[in-house]
């Protein structure tokens, strides 16, 4: 008992001491800070319309349409007359939504999913889980994706589920292949060797090594469920109710036949934004807790 102490609490302090080395290494990357910053104004936009500070005027109809750039409508306006800056405001907050709600559920599915895979290696149930994220893996993303949104037509949430259906297969491929790394270190072999139950193995020793992967992979799923929910919804699968950058492009398509690009712009503009500083946080943050790239 006081081995297998020991070797939880050297566990642990190696585990902190990896994670204050990833921070030194994020703090001193400048791309990684800069994009950080940007997409945490960006929260600070979406927390505001969620609270009703900021961007609620998005579906007030007003007199003139296609008013053009002012002091008062930093966009213009559109058909109907709306300040299209405000419903690229609002649009920010349907973004997070979608983003946050898909990145979590799938991540946590994969990562439950992979360890469970991982720990079980060359039994049934590895099979199994391989089978089922090879067959969706098999079938073109958007193609599937569409399908599920298609079938659940009606349902609040379908475009949710369609996305989370397909996110969850690449955490759970990856979070595999390093718990068949994990299971063979002394710590696991101690805690099999004293009887501990393989779920409370899996929960509380392997899953916590992994969180470094679900971090990044959950910044990659965010990303995709924004660029999914803005394809879906041009395609008409997407947000039905409300606004979003998606429903702003559709709207575009017509508005750009008449020499209009406001929306187009505007939907554009906070979309790569938010698109490119993500990524380059995903990027920082991979090479941040990268054991390798740490222990160098």
């Amino acid at each position: 008992m006081d081995a297998d102490t020991t070797d939880q609490s050297s566990g642990t302090s190696a585990g902190q001491s990896l994670w204050s080395k990833s921070a030194r290494k994020f703090r001193r990357d400048r791309f990684g800070l800069a994009s950080l910053a940007i997409v945490g104004l960006y929260a600070v936009v979406a927390l505001g319309v969620w609270l009703g500070l900021w961007g609620q005027g998005w579906s007030t109809l007003g007199e003139e349409s296609f008013a053009g750039v002012s002091g008062e409508h930093w966009f213009g306006t559109n058909l109907n007359g709306q300040d299209i800056f405000q419903r690229a405001i609002a649009g920010t907050k349907t973004a997070f939504e979608v983003g946050l709600l898909v990145a979590v559920v799938s991540t946590l599915i994969g990562g439950f999913l992979g360890a469970i895979a991982g720990f079980y290696s060359g039994t049934w149930i590895d099979e199994v889980i391989m089978w089922l994220y090879g067959c969706i893996d098999a079938i073109p993303f958007y193609l599937f994706v569409a399908a599920i949104a298609f079938a659940l037509e009606g349902f609040p949430y379908a475009m949710h589920v369609a996305m989370i259906t397909t996110f969850w297969s690449s955490t759970c491929r990856i979070v595999r292949g390093e718990v068949i790394k994990i299971r063979s270190l002394e710590y696991i072999q101690a805690a099999h060797a004293i009887g501990v139950k393989p779920m409370t193995i899996i929960l509380r020793h392997v899953s916590p090594n992994t969180f470094h992967i679900l971090l990044v992979q959950g910044t990659i799923a965010f990303v995709g469920a924004i660029k999914s929910e803005v394809i879906l919804t041009f395609l008409g699968l997407g947000v039905k109710e409300g606004v979003s950058w998606g429903r702003m492009l559709t709207e575009s398509t017509q508005d750009v036949l008449r020499g209009h690009f406001g929306n187009f712009l505007a939907a554009s503009i906070f979309l790569f934004i938010l698109v490119i500083a993500f990524n380059m946080f995903a990027d920082a943050l991979q090479d941040a807790t990268d054991p390798k790239k740490i222990s160098s």
